[in-house]
């Protein structure tokens, strides 16, 4: 397994500086925002050169609406989709993060043809085959996250957005694994990552207050004991306090993250 931290949770006013860090707290790799990664490929490429990490993914965030109802916004979301797919291809990313669909649903309720979560898993299935083959075509993975039922009404458990990666049966098409979502939907999160062990292939990490792991009470050494079962060798990515706009906390997060990286590894994870 390697460790990985998102870039605005880092301390540094220049890429160096913040990849120096990184290295020096002991995380193999860093993760970017979509948003913001295009326009930062060349400093993340110099900053990849000289201290040996990797990219670890580009997380496209909330930016427009995959699944929702106005042809023109798809496409927009689409584009950023494909410009992220471009973007982990040129540093050499595991993948792209993305989340279906943020809070309600944006298309109608057409029963009983289809109810409104019926017709975003199709919509969603429909652009899977646009993107799945020009991502494998580029080494990129798909990697589909389901997040708790207070951000979003659809994909809130690892099954179900397995089940959609089963459907597709892409080697492009993954699961991430967000402990943090987990902790809130999950009866076990030990559990879920055995059974899913097929298509889990990114993993997000926070405590249950959105805070440091070790900082809360989120079963890690459960969630660590369960990646060594499955053979999990991917990444392990953090995502805490307010995703995408960290950077005001950063210096806080430098003085805590060597005690969070030692919990970590003393839970196997890392």
């Amino acid at each position: 397994m390697k460790l990985a931290i998102q870039e605005d949770m880092l301390l540094g006013r220049t890429m160096l500086e913040k990849f120096e860090l990184a290295r020096q707290l002991g995380f193999d790799g860093v993760e970017f925002w979509g948003s913001t990664v295009s326009r930062q490929v060349e400093a993340i490429t110099e900053a990849m050169a000289h201290t040996g990490l990797k990219t670890s993914g580009i997380n496209v965030g909330r930016q427009a609406k995959l699944l929702g109802a106005d042809p023109a916004e798809r496409e927009l979301a689409l584009e950023q989709l494909r410009r992220a797919i471009t973007d982990a291809a040129d540093l050499g990313a595991e993948g792209v993060v993305f989340v279906p669909a943020f809070h309600g649903p944006d298309v109608p309720d057409l029963s009983p043809l289809m109810t409104a979560e019926q017709l975003e898993s199709e919509l969603l299935i429909a652009h899977l085959r646009t993107l799945e083959d020009f991502a494998n075509a580029v080494g990129v993975t798909l990697f589909i996250e389901p997040i708790n039922r207070y951000e979003t009404h659809f994909l809130n458990r690892v099954e179900q957005a397995a089940a959609l990666a089963h459907r597709r049966a892409h080697p492009r098409v993954k699961v991430c694994a967000d402990v943090f979502h987990m902790a809130l939907e999950e009866a076990d999160l030990g559990a879920a990552l055995r059974t899913h062990a097929d298509v889990v292939g990114y993993v997000h990490l926070a405590d249950n207050t959105r805070r440091l792991p070790g900082q809360g009470i989120t079963p890690f050494a459960q969630v660590g004991a369960a990646l060594r079962e499955i053979g999990y060798t991917g990444w392990l990515s953090l995502e805490c306090g307010e995703p995408s706009a960290n950077q005001p906390f950063a210096e806080r997060y430098a003085s805590d993250l060597p005690a969070s990286v030692a919990f970590l590894r003393e839970a196997g994870l890392g």
